[in-house]
């Protein structure tokens, strides 16, 4: 049975802030190395201007089931509506001068199935090792043997953490959010382009 990523059910369980991700706004992004899905390796720390991480638990694939009770963990479906939203937007995000990059435990052959699949203008990091997990002591779960970060989602400037939305609901319009946010920080003309080192 193929099942359709791009729909969300209508019953979908809120995610409720607990606190876990208290912590972050203005921490430093860590000295993280992480491969992409254009085969390059991203050192977090040193992405200078502004960028968006948006850190989700797993892209799902149409001929692959989801877990068991997917829909049943708050917070846990909508991978592919929440990309598909920062796709339909990029434009406007970049003509903000930001960068834009997913981020997952799923390792990058699974991530550049699905920005292929997706047609993503940007590129998703994977950090199946759960480095950031660590370093940040960001949140994650537990499911079918995986554990995978809660959604949430990063701006940083220069290497440190400006804003946290955490929880993220409902993600398909969770990029409203981030565009608001920015319009309300960056000054038109801004030239603060989120690049790589």
């Amino acid at each position: 049975m193929r099942t359709d990523l791009s729909l969300l059910p209508p019953d979908l369980p809120k995610p409720v802030d607990d606190g876990a991700a208290a912590h972050l706004e203005g921490a430093l992004l860590p000295e993280v190395v992480l491969p992409s899905t254009d085969g390059s390796a991203v050192k977090l720390s040193e992405l200078r201007g502004l960028w968006v991480l948006y850190l989700y638990p797993m892209t799902g694939r149409p001929d692959v089931p989801l877990p068991e009770g997917w829909n049943d963990i708050p917070g846990a479906r909508g991978c592919t509506p929440e990309s598909c939203s920062f796709r339909d937007h990029y434009r406007e995000l970049d003509a903000l001068g930001t960068g834009v990059f997913g981020l997952s435990a799923q390792p990058s052959e699974e991530q550049r199935e699905a920005r292929d699949r997706l047609h993503l203008p940007f590129q998703l990091l994977s950090d199946s090792a759960l480095q950031l997990k660590t370093a940040l002591r960001l949140p994650t779960f537990s499911v079918a043997g995986m554990t995978l970060f809660k959604r949430l989602t990063l701006i940083a400037e220069d290497g440190k953490i400006r804003k946290v939305f955490f929880p993220v609901f409902p993600p398909d319009r969770h990029v409203d959010d981030v565009l608001t946010w920015l319009r309300s920080d960056v000054p038109p003309g801004a030239a603060r382009k989120g690049q790589r080192r």
